[in-house]
């Protein structure tokens, strides 16, 4: 029994320290890409759009934090038109018009976006407003309750007191 339990712990051991090997190596396997520019305006412009632009994959990191295909796609696409010669405005209007408005972390105002724009503001004076609701029909039961004890009370106080004029007229 108990060179079962030392069995079982020494291949657990083995498979986690495999599995950790694959992690390791996996990282270290990290591609690294360069892209080479000539003239270093081209490379600042290069890096200004990869950080402004979203991938469309990762939807909370920017192109220069990814390293999806998709992203490496993108960051090539735009390494190729800024080498071109190709304006900022003509490579975020390309990649817009190929993924939408959603690539941009400043999408434009139109009604397609409002959502984008407005909504968190929105949802948040819908999330006051039933806050505020809350709070007063919790407010107005409770009135009603100690109005409701109140009224019992005053109308015992009534009846005793017409109980103690009778008696005091009878006597």
């Amino acid at each position: 029994m108990m060179q079962s339990m030392n069995l079982k712990r020494l291949l657990l051991m083995c498979l986690l320290l495999l599995s950790t090997q694959g992690m390791i190596v996996q990282s270290i396997n990290a591609e690294i890409l360069l892209y080479p520019f000539n003239d270093p305006a081209k490379e600042a412009r290069f890096n200004v759009l990869i950080q402004e632009l979203r991938c469309p994959k990762c939807q909370n990191n920017n192109l220069a934090d990814s390293n999806a295909g998709l992203a490496v796609d993108l960051k090539n696409i735009i390494y190729e038109k800024i080498n071109a010669g190709e304006s900022d405005e003509q490579i975020v209007t390309f990649l817009r018009d190929r993924y939408g408005d959603f690539i941009s972390y400043r999408p434009p105002l139109k009604p397609s976006t409002w959502v984008i724009w407005f909504g968190p503001f929105i949802l948040l004076l819908l999330g006051g407003y039933f806050i505020i609701r809350f709070i007063n029909n919790r407010e107005a039961s409770t009135n009603k309750e100690n109005h409701a004890v109140l009224s019992n009370h005053s109308a015992d106080l009534l009846n005793q007191w017409k109980q103690d004029s009778k008696n005091r007229d009878d006597a």
